[in-house]
Order: structure tokens, then sequence, then C-alpha cells
């Protein structure tokens, strides 16, 4: 929860100083209170699900992933756009598997100014270049976690996994961890579930870029993991 205060800090200073403003003109107009009501819930709501989700629950530590990736993988690589949370644990998971984690972040693509403060507070350098896909080995697992909707054109998001599935392994798999645009993340987060997409959209996606969903699960009730197969 940490990280998630340490980047959205000005979004939820502005909440808070509204909120505060709305309690004081409540005093003469008390409707006021209505409008400022949602605001104050989704705030708390959405700091207690983030400490809940990235800090307590079975996510964190991803001890759940080898055994829901369906491949014991010689190599591997790790796909972030600098917010980086599993690359440190992943070695350990699969030990004895060559490993690589990448920043893939594209300023022309990545366009939320979540991300650019994500990467300003954590003093994210901006990939010199990008991924040669042509140039790795065959890899037999890639893990894309909460990483690819910063690809705000379905374009974008395509061509991506199409990228990364060339360059799997013909019995390769690529766990896609997500948020999604749901009735959930919405109690949660109010509005900001928006900058999630829906579960139609990455199957859509996958479909679109030769892969298939071969399982999808939760964990936690807000967070989605798909893991995603060659078609060809």
């Amino acid at each position: 929860m940490r990280q998630i205060l340490r980047f959205h800090w000005a979004l939820y200073a502005r909440t808070a100083a509204g909120i505060a403003a709305a309690l004081l003109v409540a005093r003469q107009f008390p409707l006021v209170t209505i409008a400022a009501a949602p605001a104050a819930f989704w705030l708390l709501s959405s700091l207690a699900v983030s400490w809940w989700v990235y800090d307590r629950s079975p996510l964190g530590g991803y001890g759940w992933l080898p055994g829901r990736l369906g491949v014991r993988p010689a190599r591997w690589i790790n796909l972030h756009a600098g917010v980086d949370a599993a690359g440190g644990l992943l070695p350990a998971l699969f030990p004895g598997a060559e490993g690589r984690s990448f920043d893939i972040f594209d300023a022309r693509e990545m366009t939320e100014p979540s991300i650019r403060e994500a990467r300003r507070a954590l003093r994210a350098r901006d990939p010199e270049s990008r991924v040669d896909w042509a140039g790795l080995p065959p890899q037999d697992a890639a893990f894309v976690i909460f990483t690819a909707h910063e690809l705000r054109r379905a374009e974008a998001r395509v061509r991506f996994f199409r990228e990364v599935a060339g360059a799997l392994s013909p019995a390769g798999r690529i766990a896609l961890v997500e948020h999604l645009r749901d009735w959930r993340n919405f109690l949660a987060f109010g509005p900001g579930f928006l900058h999630f997409l829906s579960e139609r959209t990455w199957r859509g996606t996958a479909a679109a870029a030769g892969l298939r969903v071969g399982a999808a699960f939760r964990i936690t009730p807000f967070v989605r993991v798909f893991i995603l197969e060659k078609t060809i």
C-alpha cells in the first residue's frame, strides 16, 4: 500500500482536500454531504483493498504461480513498465531457470499520468531501446504482471502480445495478471476502475494475437490471472 500512496499521492491529496472542503460547506448546505460521501468511501476503500491485495493476500509472494503456470520453465522473461514487484521473487520460484527482466515502457503508448508518476518516484530511466525479440532464445514463460493495461490502445496491446508470443517456445505460457474493469473493482476503486480493462477485452486481445486462454482464475476477488498459450 505504501507504493500506492507514493505513486498516487497527488490524487489522494486532492480527493482528501475536496472532501474536507465539502464538509465545511455542508455546515450551511447539508446536501453537499451526499456528494462527498462516495469520494470518502472510495478513498478509504481503495487504500484498504490495496493494503489487503498487495500486503496481506496470497498474491504478494507469487507462491501460487509455479503450480498454476502449466509448465516448468527453463527460460523465462518478466516484462514490466518500471514498477516491478515480482521480478525479484521469480528466481526463487523457478530455481535453476534462466530468467531476465525487461522494462518495456513506451512513452508513446503508455500515456497515463499514474505510470509516469510511478517511474518518477522510482527514478526509473526510460529504456534506451526496445526488447530485441528476434535476439531472444525461445522462452518457456513470460510474466506480464500489472503492466499490459498501460498500453492504452487496442492495437498496441495486440502487437505487444504478438511479439511476446513470437518469443515463446511451442509449449510456452504467458502469465497475465491484472485488475479488471468489473463491479468488484468499481466497489473498491470507484471511477478509478476505468483504468483497468474488462475480461472480454483481454480475451479479445489474446485471440487477436494468436493466443488462447488456457486457464483463468482469481487471486483475491480483485485480481484476475490469465494463462495464455500459443494457438499455432
